[in-house]
């Protein structure tokens, strides 16, 4: 073999690994908000969850992807660790789907012009062509997944053919041979083999696409590959529980051992069964047939299957022996804790489980700053230090969320490519910033409750009067931001603006009051100060909900992204007869309540 013919073989193996690898990355792009809500709703029946791993890794062709996602959701609270079982099961027997297809290999289409469009040498091109110009024409983000799919589809086989052309040669040379009867004769050669093989590509698919290629030699026998399978599904596997492990809470780290396990379990029933039934002579006419890319297939499938529902039963023995190996952690993790845990990078494969991870983050800063701000208008009129003490917690607290789902974000930003993801992104990192800045004004009215307290010198009661029809107005408009955001609610976020100008017009209407009462004596200095103070707080407060709402707007409306000052300007101009409409009852209404 020329060194020629060996830089063919690993071009075509480099075009292989590349198409399977932007394949997956389309079909997981395509299929992640079908894949998160399915995970998602994994139930306790075991079979549906095996069911469900095995059509999840046909779809994403990639049993890696689906174990270690479905680790991110256990660690995340979403799906137990028994739930997450059937699923890792399933995964495993999914996974056989690629070899399957790439089995077209064996195709014969002589005496039909029609399944001469199925062979490898027609197909690549074809869908090479097909996906370029999908990709070209791009008209929406399912075009352009489609199009990866495809183009993906057709450089692996492309790949595939480059290997096949280049084994050729070996064929010749009798090393595939000689290489292989020495397997034949040493199982556990063969075993070690094929699990370095899978550990180092990271995918036990693309390993046994590698044997399906040496196949088209004529050199190879059950005898000789069937230890190598088998070792290829405890490389892949290891790879998997290194994935799991990073950064990972026990029972996720578990799943990744749930499946060392079982791929342990499998390696010693099929060789022992294969020994066993070889030396009883069962498998005599099969040991030294020649094997193809067929049954190469056909072999991973039946192993898979077989020892699926062998081994069906043993899942509660594995969970078991994983939570002897991996102990509990000593302190458990508070709730809002474990939603900053869920922030795993295991997640980013799948933009939408990420994604989904940072929306719960999202909700319950949005409902602690809430609940701040309510706190912090108690403490004006009934101050209490125990109160002042939980919003400078929750503060805190909510000041490290944010960093958290910020930095998550930046590191995420890396892996997305969909333009709707990247929108997302950026509207997701600027809730965290204004959900943020919410508590810190939370923070800042309680600091003036605590000064009106120290001093003893509180609101007048007709400033308390005032701040109380003022806080009112302000609960409609957080209300209907938090629905804005939750349910991405255009008609909630459309409510805020008119709202938001009349906060603008009672807090000038409010200065004057309060500026009279100073006049007359009513207030003192320091509370005129204070009461000022407030209202300036108030007024960011109903601005933030604003810019909640625009962005929800632009988010379902992308003509208004990049036009955001008009679009307000517009509205606050008096050019939009719903925005005059509500601007003028919220006006009636609560000025009325003054």
């Amino acid at each position: 073999m020329s060194i020629f013919e060996v830089i063919t073989l690993l071009g075509g193996l480099a075009m292989f690994l590349y198409g399977m690898r932007i394949m997956g990355d389309g079909l997981k792009e395509s299929s992640s908000g079908t894949l998160k809500k399915a995970l998602e709703q994994a139930t306790n029946t075991p079979v549906k969850a095996f069911l469900l791993g095995l059509v999840m890794t046909a779809v994403i062709q990639s049993s890696t992807a689906t174990i270690v996602i479905t680790s991110g959701l256990v660690g995340a609270g979403i799906i137990s660790l028994h739930q997450s079982l059937g699923i890792v099961i399933g995964a495993n027997v999914g996974t056989t789907v690629t070899g399957q297809i790439i089995r077209l290999l064996d195709l014969d289409s002589s005496g039909t012009s029609f399944l001469q469009f199925f062979k490898p040498s027609t197909l690549a091109p074809l869908a090479l062509i097909l996906g370029i110009i999908l990709i070209m024409s791009r008209k929406s983000s399912s075009s352009g997944a489609a199009g990866q799919i495809i183009t993906g589809f057709g450089i692996l086989f492309s790949g595939l053919l480059n290997m096949t052309d280049a084994v050729s040669s070996l064929a010749d040379s009798g090393i595939i041979e000689l290489l292989f009867s020495r397997l034949g004769e040493n199982p556990f050669l063969g075993y070690l083999i094929g699990a370095g093989v899978a550990f180092v590509l990271q995918s036990s698919s693309a390993a046994i696409g590698i044997l399906q290629a040496f196949s088209t030699s004529g050199q190879l026998t059950f005898g000789a590959i069937y230890a190598v399978l088998v070792g290829i599904y405890l490389g892949d596997c290891v790879t998997t529980a290194i994935v799991c492990n990073i950064g990972a809470r026990p029972d996720a780290k578990r799943v990744g051992l749930v499946n060392i396990l079982f791929n342990l379990g499998k390696s010693l029933v099929i060789l022992t069964a294969v020994t066993i039934l070889h030396r009883l002579g069962v498998l005599d006419s099969l040991w030294s047939r020649v094997i193809y890319s067929g049954g190469i297939a056909n072999a991973h499938t039946v192993f898979n299957l077989a020892c699926a529902i062998l081994l069906f039963p043993s899942l509660n023995l594995c969970e078991r022996i994983s939570r002897r190996l991996i102990k509990d952690e000593p302190v458990a993790i508070p709730k809002k804790d474990e939603l900053l845990e869920a922030l795993s990078p295991v997640f980013f494969s799948t933009p939408a489980l990420a994604f989904g991870r940072c929306y719960d983050a999202l909700l319950v800063m949005y409902d602690m700053a809430v609940e701040n701000i309510r706190r912090a208008f108690d403490t004006l009129s009934h101050y209490q230090e125990k109160t002042a003490e939980q919003i400078i917690q929750d503060e805190e607290y909510i000041d490290h969320m944010a960093d958290r789902i910020s930095n998550y974000l930046i590191q995420l930003s890396a892996h997305l490519t969909a333009p709707s993801h990247l929108e997302i992104m950026n509207h997701y990192y600027s809730a965290a910033t204004e959900f943020e800045r919410l508590s810190d004004h939370a923070m800042n009215i309680a600091e003036i409750g605590t000064s009106l307290s120290q001093n003893q010198s509180p609101f007048s009661e007709a400033a308390q009067s005032e701040i109380d029809v003022l806080q009112k107005l302000l609960d409609r408009i957080l209300d209907y931001s938090g629905q804005a955001f939750q349910k991405r609610d255009i008609k909630a976020a459309r409510h805020i603006e008119p709202l938001e100008e009349v906060v603008d017009d009672m807090v000038n209407a409010l200065k004057d009051h309060h500026l009279e009462r100073l006049r007359t004596g009513k207030c003192s200095v320091l509370t005129g100060t204070e009461f000022l103070n407030l209202l300036s707080e108030a007024e960011r407060i109903s601005d933030v909900c604003s810019n909640i709402g625009v962005a929800t707007i632009a988010r379902a409306n992308p003509e208004i992204r990049s036009q955001v000052h008009d679009y307000v300007s517009t509205l606050h101009s008096g050019r939009d007869a719903e925005f005059n409409r509500e601007y003028q009852e919220a006006h009636d209404l609560y000025f009325g309540l003054l």
